[in-house]
């Protein structure tokens, strides 16, 4: 498939998005929109979006967050505030979507960070539909330990190395999203008190042995938006696309097309 670049202004600077569409060809299908891990890109989804657009016919849109992937690196003294996944909520997912000609309400699917983003993008704009797998809505103490390991091993394992393959400037993408996560001012962080505005279909995932969240993160996303639909995956850690991708595909198809418009 093949990657482009857009760019938006953000920050009072031209920022480069790296993207890619898959099903191009299905103009009047549904448009699905990927939103990645705090340390994810395009790049490290792999084929799982080609495979989930196929199995939902639809269009998709996958892109590497400023900071991630082949888009435009953070700046090396640029430290991300607590409101960093508001930002892109509110900010740099309206303002792609704007350049990229997107007129549509699109569904979303996200994962980790990506999934908060999802979330908090619906709570203010147009939306079809929402999927969140392993979403934040408020900081765990399993979370702050599980994000310190990962610095630990960033600094001592072949991590950084493994990292690099899916992001040019590496460091730009692991430090933005561990220093912020690691922040004491991060630790109040919450976006409770936005999901009450949710209107449109939720499906929320979480695998069982998720090492940076508890199922109480998709349990009270349901117990503050009551229609939201659940799945708790057993045998299934942060990822569930891959670690149980053919039951996620399964339950994501179930959900959208239960809530597919007949207009659609």
């Amino acid at each position: 498939m093949h990657t482009a670049f857009v760019n938006i202004d953000w920050q009072g600077r031209a920022v480069r998005i790296e993207h890619q569409w898959l099903n191009a060809n299905l103009a009047e299908a549904p448009l699905l929109v990927f939103l990645h891990e705090g340390l994810g890109s395009l790049a490290m989804w792999r084929d799982f979006p080609q495979q989930l657009c196929n199995a939902l016919g639809v269009r998709g849109l996958v892109y590497s967050r400023p900071g991630y992937g082949q888009s435009t690196p953070r700046h090396a003294d640029e430290r991300w505030a607590p409101d960093f996944m508001h930002r892109q909520a509110n900010e740099v997912l309206p303002a792609l979507l704007q350049a990229l000609n997107v007129t549509q309400a699109p569904w979303l699917l996200g994962h980790s960070d990506g999934g908060s983003i999802a979330l908090l993008y619906a709570s203010r704009h147009r939306t079809a539909g929402v999927m969140v797998m392993a979403p934040h809505i408020r900081v765990e103490e399993v979370s702050v330990q599980s994000i310190a390991k990962a610095k630990a091993a960033y600094e001592n394992t072949d991590l950084r190395e493994r990292l690099s393959r899916y992001h040019s400037d590496v460091d730009s993408a692991f430090w933005g999203w561990n220093r912020i996560w690691l922040a004491p001012e991060f630790r109040n962080w919450s976006i409770e008190t936005e999901l009450s505005t949710l209107t449109c279909p939720v499906l929320a995932i979480q695998g069982i042995q998720d090492e940076y969240g508890t199922l109480a993160q998709i349990r009270d996303i349901q117990r503050h938006v009551a229609h939201t639909q659940l799945l708790e995956l057993a045998d299934c850690g942060h990822a569930p696309h891959r670690d149980q991708p053919q039951t996620l595909t399964q339950a994501c198809l179930t959900f959208f097309q239960s809530h597919l418009s007949p207009a659609t």
